[in-house]
């Protein structure tokens, strides 16, 4: 199985896609090579800036700690661990997350065996050897190993909470479906879709699928910002957290960490939503649903 690299900087870098492309090879996606990582430093492009956030080893050291937790049990339990640790760690703006730049490096110079130990498919006997896909090592935010995980904690934190995270990481469906809804970026809307999952309204991935899917057509004709108002955002809280990455110790690995100290979403707009949402839910076509009396 690939390895931890045997280079590990100071700090984080960045690698172009193209740059990236050249390393994703059918015996790293298999987990049979290593990433060559001196030939990977040295076509990287250094961070800018000399800020404490943009330290490797607090990063390595959550994958290590990732890895040992759950090295035992299945990988898709580690993204509701590391999700909200490694967006407390980070500490990226919006405009910063948004560079694949950043997560290339992530996924190829810093952490590539854990990409291949979280998203390597199980075996089939009817297939040929198992690999992962290259998206998880290069690709769009909601797809990529490490974005993704980051884009979760960014979207779904109630203000400083990231106990909504935790929820929308446990469900794979609703971490897989939900980032590439456009309405998600509406904070009402995540924290209602997290609500019916905790209430239990939605549970399975089919019933997530579902929601998610009634749930975007809905915002073709309805504005939930309209409906549902958020509070005005405040850029300030986000800038301070970011600057108080300098001093800030290690994120917690037992209790969670907490974001930026940002205003939660109105419970008002919330419970509008879920209760709009869970009527959605309720005409919903969900596979595998047997038909109520009413409806056969």
């Amino acid at each position: 199985m690939t390895d931890k690299p045997i280079h590990l900087p100071d700090r984080l870098a960045l690698l172009a896609d193209l740059n990236a492309a050249q390393y994703l090879t059918e015996g790293l996606l298999t987990g049979k090579e290593d990433v060559p990582a001196i030939g990977l430093h040295k076509i990287v492009e250094p961070l800018p800036g000399e800020e404490a956030r943009g330290a490797l080893t607090p990063v390595r050291d959550l994958v290590d700690d990732a890895l040992h937790e759950f090295r035992d049990g299945r990988p898709t339990a580690a993204d509701a661990w590391l999700a909200p640790r490694l967006h407390a760690t980070l500490r990226l703006s919006r405009r910063e997350a948004a560079d694949r730049r950043l997560w290339n490096y992530l996924a190829l110079g810093v952490a590539p065996d854990y990409v291949v130990w979280r998203h390597m498919p199980e075996p089939r006997k009817d297939s040929e050897a198992p690999k992962v896909a290259a998206t998880r090592f290069r690709g769009a935010t909601y797809t990529q190993a490490f974005a993704r995980l980051w884009w979760a904690a960014e979207l779904f934190r109630n203000g400083a909470d990231y106990g909504p995270v935790v929820t929308v990481c446990t469900h794979q469906d609703m971490l897989n479906t939900a980032l590439r809804l456009d309405a998600i970026d509406h904070r009402p809307t995540a924290q209602a879709l997290v609500r019916l999952i905790d209430r239990g309204t939605v549970s399975t991935g089919r019933e997530i699928n579902a929601l998610a899917r009634a749930v975007n057509a809905s915002a073709a004709t309805l504005m939930y910002d309209v409906l549902a108002p958020d509070t005005d955002r405040d850029g300030r809280p986000s800038q301070e957290w970011i600057a108080a990455a300098e001093w800030a110790p290690a994120v917690p690995r037992r209790a969670l960490p907490e974001g930026p100290d940002e205003e939660r979403v109105p419970e008002n707009s919330v419970a509008t939503l879920v209760d709009h949402f869970a009527t959605l839910f309720a005409d919903a076509p969900v596979r595998g649903r047997e038909a109520t009396d009413d409806e056969a």
